[in-house]
């Protein structure tokens, strides 16, 4: 009877938890309202500004935020042609530069993000920061942060099921199927998942930049420049992101797209 109840509600709470994002047309779990998530995430970002070195006023700093606004300006003008005017309303565009020497960018829910100064040498000039830029707000109007939360809290929902369902089997065989369920859920369900996510984020950002009038084909060069310093060899389904061979062909693909698609909102590239 426990496991029956326990199921129910797990149903109910997957179908319950789902929004259709207007920009991809999908439909994905979204368990935790941005109505919830953005206020976190505005308190985290403010801690998380007090605790590391803000960059302010430099040139570099002051192309961050303009390159950031040109590109939130193109999301608004993306969002308003689906429809969705006022689907931003609630975002607070923010874009800090932070003294590490990090190759990294990141975005918190709500229209935070942050770019290490470590990783301008990369970007080298403007359009550089807006491939990475383009990728970092579209991140955030396909809403991953609230997805990937909401994947996360059905994954520790899932192993309290996997735990109820085995109480009755002796510790070391519930051991041995909460370590087959951790690993299961990892490789087949969160890493898949946040790779389709940068893949995603690659493919409308490269819409964004082209919107915004930034050549998205300069896309491809920044990440040829990012392959050829060398990283990781983690194989690629035991990572969070893309290789760089994939998302290198995946934008070449991506390009023609984005450009077809700005010329819609009046941009065009020879």
């Amino acid at each position: 009877m426990k496991k029956a109840i326990y199921i129910l509600l797990f149903i109910i709470l997957i179908f319950s938890g789902c929004a259709t994002n207007p920009v991809t047309g999908k439909t994905s779990i979204a368990i935790i309202p941005n109505s919830m998530l953005f206020p976190m995430s505005f308190t985290q970002y403010d801690t998380f500004l007090r605790e590391n070195s803000v960059v302010r006023g430099t040139a570099e700093a002051q192309m961050l935020t303009r390159v950031g606004m040109r590109l939130a300006d193109a999301a608004q003008k993306l969002l308003a042609a689906e429809g969705q005017p006022n689907y931003l309303s609630d975002y607070r565009w923010e874009f800090t530069l932070i003294r590490d020497n990090s190759i990294n960018a990141w975005a918190m829910p709500g229209g935070k993000i942050v770019f290490y100064t470590g990783i301008l040498p990369v970007t080298r000039n403007e359009t550089g920061i807006a491939v990475v830029m383009g990728h970092e707000i579209a991140h955030q109007i396909l809403n991953h942060g609230q997805q990937r939360m909401s994947a996360d809290l059905l994954q520790q929902i899932g192993a309290i099921g996997v735990a109820v369902a085995t109480s009755n089997q002796s510790p070391e065989t519930q051991a041995l199927i909460m370590t087959a369920y951790g690993v299961g859920s990892e490789l087949g369900g969160t890493l898949p998942f946040s790779r389709q996510h940068e893949y995603e984020a690659d493919r409308y950002g490269l819409l964004l930049m082209a919107i915004a009038g930034y050549n998205p084909d300069e896309a491809i060069v920044f990440w040829e420049r990012m392959s050829s310093m060398g990283g990781g060899s983690v194989p690629e389904f035991l990572s969070t992101h893309p290789s760089d061979a994939n998302r290198i062909r995946n934008l070449r693909n991506f390009a023609p797209e984005a450009k077809q698609r700005a010329v819609t909102f009046g941009v065009t590239f020879n």
